[in-house]
């Protein structure tokens, strides 16, 4: 576990003051918060604003790790919650506001056709993420696109393996029947 313990003897090192420790959890981190984020919501300037909610959250909470568990477990918890939360935010503003949305749709599909050869796909996967309810979108996410077992999702969002397992399979089920229909 090399991984496991460099990442505790980093914590402590900031924890007793050297903040180049922070910022090399930083560099390590910071790219696996940003794309699980954007799993998560589906939408580049959400999964940015989440990151950074993450990292201010880890600055200022890593006195209070409780080595417990991987700092990654840690982490992707945090990121889970406050992806949650933008969910919910963002469901909030729409029932508010008519704020218009198609910059943000526009912004989102602009990033896929620069970064993904196969937008039609993505876009459909992206679309049915969307419609699953939030926790077996959680589970989809972490199973699929952050490869994690389901004893690691067990410890990050404390429901048992098998209820895992049947959430899982819904959205599965789901996300396979929403990509295959037919437009």
């Amino acid at each position: 576990m090399i991984e496991k313990d460099n990442d505790f003897e980093l914590v402590e090192k900031f924890v007793s003051g050297d903040e180049t420790a922070f910022n090399l959890l930083v560099r390590k981190y910071q790219k696996k918060i940003y794309w699980h984020a954007r799993q998560m919501l589906g939408d580049h300037l959400d999964a940015d604003e989440v990151t950074q909610e993450v990292l201010i959250v880890l600055y200022n909470k890593l006195k209070t790790f409780g080595y417990k568990s991987s700092l990654y477990t840690w982490i992707y918890k945090i990121v889970t919650t406050r992806s949650l939360n933008q969910i919910r935010r963002n469901k909030i503003k729409r029932l508010i506001t008519f704020e218009n949305t198609e910059n943000r749709e526009f912004v989102s599909k602009q990033d896929i056709i620069n970064d993904i050869v196969n937008r039609e796909k993505i876009d459909k996967v992206n679309k049915a993420l969307k419609k699953l309810p939030p926790k077996q979108r959680q589970i989809f996410v972490l199973r699929n696109f952050d490869q994690l077992s389901y004893e690691e999702i067990s410890e990050i969002t404390g429901k048992s393996v098998g209820g895992l397992k049947a959430n899982y399979f819904h959205a599965l089920k789901k996300v396979l029947e929403m990509v295959d229909e037919k437009d």
